[in-house]
């Protein structure tokens, strides 16, 4: 029962099945993948050679229809930081992994020659296919032509030109229930893992797949609908994310002088309220037609914090518009117009590149002088030869640290290689200490603080956060569950019940904490070994050095003050 591993090997073109070996049993999601790397990937390995591999898996309730249960992570040795990474998102491609009762897909091997294929799996296993036809298209391309061959049912996970090019910004995309491939492991360059291996997609077909039920089929149901009922009592989960998904964090940051502004150098945006949460639900709503405000991107999910965003005569220009891009390719680079962050957004997926690092690149290019603040047309023109593949293109394209320093700009907003997050980290302080310590690089989904209410001058208080804030999204990574259960989930023990309950197991809550803690000291011990020392443990200099002139703060955590995070 979903203890399927199906193992590809792009040397030989060959692919095998295996059972997760019993070490592994419990694990899942991030876990799992953080696992497989520490133990199948040399720390000194090539992250774009022969070496380095690839590790898809599914939480432990993906397959059922959970609300935010069904989660993909990819892991792998990361192209842009240099160290371990997992990057995660919703869709069905996890959902579907689990109906097939597979865990883990691993790739592995790599290809130097001019051909290029695509896995398909299905309840009879997995075969390779010459694919070299869908080699420099568009994700958007892509999709259709594998929904055109195979059906519009499955699910599908891909990679795009970047990937392709194998350019250190490059994401995996995943597609929603409505088919849109726009749900992404944006984060750490892993796209470029898989170009390297000259995979360009997996097809994942569930059906006639016959799914085992819950070892206590009974009890199964009853923790379901107990943990949708926690969901749909909170306000956060029932009412704000419904309505107004992650765009409602702009007015937030904003208030809080951390809404990233003009490459980082501020944290207030003067036109906050024209790419607001408001705005995005006003503008989507008058314009009707394909736009949605309130959209789910994964099978059973009861939050719909997703939305589909429509130009002014109702068609659809990208899905979803989320608060990350919104404020990177926004606010940050003065862009005050929700048309022209979506535009920019569709580039982004189309060319399969991280909304995040690249916003965070163009920033940089901006205060560099090669395109002036605020220039909606020339960010579009620049977005293009993003696409094209121009010298310039190829380094916004190598993410924010390479820009800064091809285009010598110092104050370039990176740790570990990787760019920061919406969240400037003078004002919100939790957050960027979770920038620093997390083995993953600047990613504020290893444990986000922006809502916390620890004042910035309570540097003890804050560091705990931090470290308890990244056990906790361990826990919900390595389970395969959203983030924005968080706010429900008042109790770990239903999430235990819902696990036990499928399993027939007996794990308790101290269990899920305990893997937790061993995986980030794995994780950690793994940058260790590939390189990585306390000085990687920092932001960028001028942080410390030079105020946020909203909230007159400098970041004042010192090493002496990190020394509670111990896991």
């Amino acid at each position: 029962m979903f203890d399927k591993v199906i193992r590809i090997d792009m040397t030989k073109i060959e692919a095998t099945e295996e059972i997760l070996a019993e070490q592994y049993k419990q694990l899942s999601g991030r876990t799992l993948s953080s696992r497989l790397v520490s133990d199948e990937i040399p720390p000194f390995a090539d992250s774009l050679g022969p070496h380095n591999k690839i590790f898809i898996t599914c939480g432990l309730l993906a397959g059922t229809t959970v609300s935010s249960a069904n989660r993909l992570s990819i892991g792998s040795k990361s192209p842009l930081t240099g160290g371990i990474k997992e990057s995660n998102a919703g869709g069905i491609a996890a959902y579907k992994m689990g109906r097939l009762g597979i865990r883990a897909i691993v790739l592995e091997g790599l290809r130097e020659d001019d051909n290029w294929y695509i896995a398909v799996i299905n309840k009879d296993g997995c075969r390779l296919k010459e694919a070299s036809g869908l080699k420099g298209k568009g994700i958007y391309d892509k999709a259709t032509l594998l929904y055109e061959e195979f059906g519009e049912k499955i699910g599908i996970i891909l990679i795009g030109p970047a990937g392709e090019r194998l350019l250190f910004t490059a994401g995996v995309a995943n597609n929603d229930g409505d088919g849109a491939p726009g749900r992404f492991s944006g984060r750490g360059g892993l796209g470029a893992v898989m170009g390297s291996k000259h995979l360009l997609a997996i097809v994942l077909d569930d059906t006639g797949c016959i799914v085992s039920e819950a070892a206590e089929k009974d009890l199964f149901k009853e923790k379901v609908k107990l943990f949708h009922k926690g969901i749909l009592e909170t306000t956060q989960t029932n009412e704000t994310l419904p309505k107004y998904g992650t765009a409602s964090l702009v007015d937030v940051t904003n208030a809080l002088g951390g809404l990233p502004t003009r490459n980082f150098q501020t944290g207030r945006f003067e036109q906050a309220d024209k790419i607001n949460a408001q705005s995005l639900y006003d503008t989507i709503k008058k314009r009707a037609g394909e736009g949605n405000t309130t959209h789910s991107c994964m099978p059973g999910c009861i939050i719909r914090c997703s939305n589909i965003f429509a130009d002014e005569n109702g068609k659809t220009i990208v899905s979803p518009l989320e608060y990350e891009t919104i404020s990177l390719a926004g606010s940050n680079l003065e862009i005050g117009d929700l048309d022209t962050i979506a535009r920019i957004n569709y580039d982004c997926n189309d060319y399969g590149v991280d909304t995040i690092d690249i916003g965070a690149a163009i920033g940089v290019a901006m205060e560099a002088g090669i395109l002036n603040f605020g220039d909606k047309d020339a960010v579009l023109s620049l977005m293009q030869e993003v696409k094209e593949g121009t010298p310039l293109g190829r380094i916004i394209a190598s993410g924010c640290a390479i820009t800064g320093k091809v285009l010598g700009i110092r104050r370039a907003p990176v740790v570990k290689g990787q760019a920061m997050a919406a969240y400037e980290p003078r004002a919100v302080k939790g957050t960027a200490i979770t920038y620093m310590t997390s083995p993953m690089g600047a990613d504020h989904t290893a444990g986000n603080l922006v809502r916390t209410n620890i004042k910035p001058d309570m540097k003890e208080q804050l560091v705990v956060a931090s470290r308890d804030a990244q056990i906790a999204m361990t826990i919900f990574d390595g389970l395969g569950f959203c983030m924005f259960i968080a706010a429900s989930v008042k109790d770990r023990q239903i999430l235990v019940d819902l696990v036990n309950a499928r399993f027939g197991w007996d794990i308790t809550k101290e269990d899920l904490v305990q893997i937790a803690r061993e995986n980030m000291i794995l994780e950690r011990e793994y940058n260790r070994k590939a390189g990585f020392t306390e000085a990687h443990d920092r932001l960028p200099e001028h942080f410390y050095e030079e105020e946020n002139p909203v909230t007159g703060t400098v970041f004042d955590i010192t090493e002496e003050d990190l020394e509670k995070l111990v896991f």
